[in-house]
């Protein structure tokens, strides 16, 4: 009777075979589907540990682009006297600092979450690409927070948008994919080379002053400089999100969001191939 049911229980079993993808599968939506909840959960960890035993909490996410947005204001609008396009240069800096900061938030704290996460990925099979992934989502719950800040400061200034408002969305998912796409090639190549770590500040630092945060894209004359300047997909973004947002667009900017769409799609694929090859290396490297 125990051999009948030792040979029941084997022949019940299910087995499953976990091997690396192969080809040009870069995103398998149906296996994230699956890990949803995981997506979530480390999402949520993020945010409280990043908040945790801190004296303001969630409030950092309002004073960082609040004490960046008064710094520039002092130096660049008062000093420095920089254009910025006829509007209030606070309202002007804080339009820009705010998807900014959520790009570069999510590029600083995605580039590290392979290797923060060691020991979930030596342990356990899940998708390598929700660690990035949520990392991301963890600082679009910071710009959420943010935003308030942006309209407090329109209504201060009595300025208030208009129906091109709508695109807020498309500019905020824009920033999204090309944080992303940039954070997929960082991690993966953090896993390789620790000094990633130390390269990425430097990087945003400097992909900061090359975005029109500070100053206006119009400052810029030269067709052919200005070319190259907005092949950075943070210019689009930025002047796209601060036009919908304080109402500056009279019509709409096909040509502009066709561009910048392109842009941070080549940049999410590129980064998608890359993490995508690398992953199988991922537990034997880190």
């Amino acid at each position: 009777m125990d051999r009948e049911l030792n040979a029941y229980r084997q022949a019940d079993l299910t087995v499953t075979e976990i091997k690396p993808t192969s080809g040009w599968h870069l995103l398998d939506l149906k296996e994230l589907s699956k890990f949803r909840e995981l997506i979530f959960f480390l999402t949520w960890r993020d945010l409280k540990v990043r908040y945790k035993q801190t004296i303001l909490g969630v409030a950092w996410a309002i004073i960082q682009p609040l004490l960046t947005m008064v710094v520039f204001s002092f130096f660049f609008g008062n000093l420095a006297k920089v254009p910025s396009d006829g509007i209030p240069y606070p309202l002007f800096s804080l339009a820009g600092l705010l998807p900014w900061q959520l790009f570069e938030s999510s590029i600083r704290n995605a580039s590290k979450s392979l290797v923060s996460n060691r020991n979930m990925i030596t342990k356990i099979y899940f998708p390598r690409i929700v660690l990035p992934m949520s990392s991301v989502m963890a600082c679009v719950v910071d710009f959420l927070v943010a935003l308030p800040i942006l309209i407090g400061l329109m209504i201060y200034f009595n300025y208030s948008p208009n129906v091109y408002v709508l695109l807020i969305p498309y500019y905020l998912l824009l920033t999204i994919v090309t944080a992303f796409g940039v954070s997929l090639w960082f991690s993966a190549m953090d896993v390789l080379y620790r000094d990633i770590g130390y390269i990425v500040p430097f990087i945003t630092q400097i992909w900061m002053f090359i975005t029109p945060i500070a100053y206006g894209s119009g400052m810029i004359k030269n067709p052919t400089i200005q070319f190259i300047y907005n092949l950075n997909p943070m210019v689009g973004v930025v002047n796209g999100f601060r036009s919908a947002m304080l109402g500056q667009y009279t019509q709409l900017p096909v040509e502009s969001m066709i561009f910048s769409a392109l842009i941070s799609l080549l940049i999410l694929a590129g980064g998608l191939l890359y993490f995508r090859r690398m992953e199988r290396q991922f537990a034997d490297l880190i």
